[in-house]
């Protein structure tokens, strides 16, 4: 039975079939679901793997886990984890780590994180200022919304928003406050965009406010870095993003090993790199699975397999 809510909304899993196709390398082997969610791709992962096959499924939202749980039931060969990914390398049990065959992230926001009102996500909902995704942070929406002062807040909309009216919106936030729910702040940041923009710049404003409650992109380096260290040598990295910031810094790191995109070499010249991109070019959803599922029109696919030990 799911608790702890009336309504869990289900996501749809996004190029999943590739997914599957890139990640399952050993029938039997162990694998790493970081993002479970309602327990999608998990539950197709499981449907091709062996008798031996082990998955850990991972997530920081109790509502998620409750879901998953209630859908995958009592397959012995799966484990739910509750945690933030960014420690992954301290959920996974120790028998484990160096030994995995493949990692699942599919990054973002969930469908029903956005359709849950009361989680303060949806710019066209009226809830309060949250915005967490699990509860393991103290700061909310709220804090950044009605504390940061004017530079930090136009500097987040900016960078983590890539919205060109950072100045004038993070001002008339300023000018608000206090600014109570997700319904408040949306008209604030109408008022200051042209319309034909308006839907654009309201995803921009709360993605970037997300992004700084939840720290997302400094939890994706660590969890890229920790992954690294729990597969096995062939083991594979699959990285589903959403917006430039995270496929900027999954581009980079497995094409080098780092978020600067450097590519370091020994002493005789040779490149240097812990990954080996298995996708030259980034997949994308064809046209018939935007039209299903319109939301998938922005996720960008990579793959990556760790290089064996020198010798091996």
């Amino acid at each position: 039975m799911v608790n702890n809510m009336t309504t869990y909304y289900e996501h749809t899993p996004v190029m999943l079939q590739e997914c599957i196709e890139h990640l399952i390398t050993d029938p039997n082997g162990c694998y790493v679901d970081a993002t479970l969610g309602g327990g999608g791709h998990t539950l197709a992962i499981l449907e091709k793997l062996g008798p031996k096959a082990r998955i850990f499924g991972v997530d920081q939202d109790q509502q998620a886990i409750d879901a998953a749980s209630q859908r995958i039931g009592e397959d012995p060969r799966c484990t739910i984890l509750k945690g933030n990914f960014g420690y992954l390398s301290t959920l996974l049990p120790p028998p484990f780590k160096g030994q995995v065959a493949g990692i699942l992230l599919d990054l973002g926001v969930s469908t029903h994180q956005l359709k849950e009102a009361d989680r303060g996500f949806s710019f066209q909902q009226e809830g309060p200022l949250d915005m967490r995704m699990g509860t393991y942070t103290g700061l909310t929406a709220y804090d950044v919304v009605n504390t940061y002062d004017y530079e930090r807040l136009r500097d987040l909309i900016f960078h983590y928003g890539e919205e060109r009216g950072s100045r004038k919106i993070a001002q008339s936030i300023i000018d608000a406050r206090p600014i109570e729910s997700t319904q408040e702040l949306s008209t604030i940041i109408s008022e200051q965009v042209p319309p034909k923009f308006r839907i654009k710049s309201l995803a921009r404003v709360f993605q970037a406010i997300r992004i700084e409650v939840n720290q997302e992109l400094e939890v994706l380096k660590q969890v890229l870095q920790q992954g690294l260290e729990l597969l096995a040598p062939g083991g594979r990295m699959v990285v589903m993003s959403y917006h430039s910031l995270e496929d900027r810094l999954v581009k980079n790191f497995m094409k080098s090993g780092n978020f600067e995109g450097i590519i370091e070499k020994d002493f005789y010249g040779n490149p240097v790199c812990p990954l080996t991109p298995i996708n030259r070019q980034v997949i994308t959803p064809n046209d018939q699975e935007i039209d299903r599922n319109p939301a998938s029109r922005s996720a960008k696919l990579r793959v990556a397999e760790k290089v064996g030990d020198p010798g091996s």
